[in-house]
């Protein structure tokens, strides 16, 4: 365990194994009884870091493990978080394990936060894109959620919902805001300083080894609450794919699964953990 220094405030490093790094923005807690309960019913994995980590640890590689989300979660950067910035907190936690050069996996945004990553440094040896494309990623669409989220985060703290009965998981309109305002504005920062991103220019840039990968069903249609907004990230990811892979990338599409399958360790192991280990640990050419 070491700490990396971000610019508002340390945040814990985990650092598991021997070989090539990979760096995961991953927690490696799991959650109480309530919250883990909670994960479950939402098809989600509170064991799913650690899983993660120990997976590709025992494939031979030096996994730098460390809960970035959870850090914002409790560290809101609301003016702060712009994709610039959320690179050079990536760096830090590089820094903070030695890890001079390294490989990077993200799933949903921090598969986005990923690219950014790649664009301005030269320490990547591989990048992981999981649940979010590279090319055709919905980032206006994510713009308009961001913004009916913030909005509604502001509402709630002035006049808090009533808890919502029976809400059945995936129902994102009966699903109520819960996070403060703070920690919904710094993804609409985040998503502000992407605006007018140009996708391929930053795919000229990036010459390491590159995988992305998304299930087949994982696109989300918002009802008006969410600004109507259509989340297409199958869809990007299937509409280019051929554009992908003629630029280098490994394409993925996991089938059948949405969002919260295709980001289980028993969908993304056997994907992620044999290109890492074929892209890191072969042996050099002759």
């Amino acid at each position: 365990m070491t700490t990396a220094q971000l610019h508002d405030a340390a945040l814990d490093v985990t650092i598991l194994g021997d070989g090539p790094a990979v760096l995961l923005p991953v927690s490696m807690q799991v959650p109480g009884p309530e919250a883990a309960e909670q994960m479950r019913a939402w098809g989600a994995d509170p064991t799913l870091g650690r899983t993660l980590a120990s997976a590709l640890a025992d494939a031979g590689l030096r996994v730098v493990a460390a809960d970035y989300e959870g850090h914002l979660a409790a560290h809101p950067q609301h003016h702060t978080l712009t994709a610039a910035q959320v690179a050079q907190d990536l760096l830090a936690i590089a820094d903070a394990a030695g890890a001079e050069r390294f490989a990077y996996y993200g799933y949903s945004w921090l598969a986005l936060a990923g690219l950014q990553l790649a664009i301005r440094t030269d320490r990547l040896t591989a990048l992981a894109m999981g649940g979010f494309p590279p090319l055709g990623g919905p980032y206006e669409p994510m713009l308009t959620v961001t913004e009916a989220t913030y909005r509604m985060a502001l509402a709630n703290r002035a006049d808090p919902p009533a808890p919502a009965a029976d809400v059945q998981p995936g129902d994102w309109d009966a699903t109520e805001v819960t996070v403060s305002p703070e920690q919904a504005g710094q993804y609409l920062t985040l998503y502000e300083s992407l605006r007018g991103f140009d996708e391929r220019a930053a795919l000229d840039r990036v010459r390491v080894p590159r995988l992305a990968f998304a299930g087949e069903n994982d696109d989300i249609q918002y009802g008006e609450r969410w600004g109507g907004a259509y989340v297409g990230l199958a869809d990007g990811l299937k509409q280019h794919r051929d554009e992908l892979v003629a630029r280098g990338w490994t394409v993925e599409v996991v089938p059948g699964a949405d969002h919260i399958a295709a980001m289980q360790a028993r969908t993304v192991v056997p994907i992620l953990a044999p290109w890492l280990t074929a892209h890191l640990l072969r042996p050099p050419q002759e």
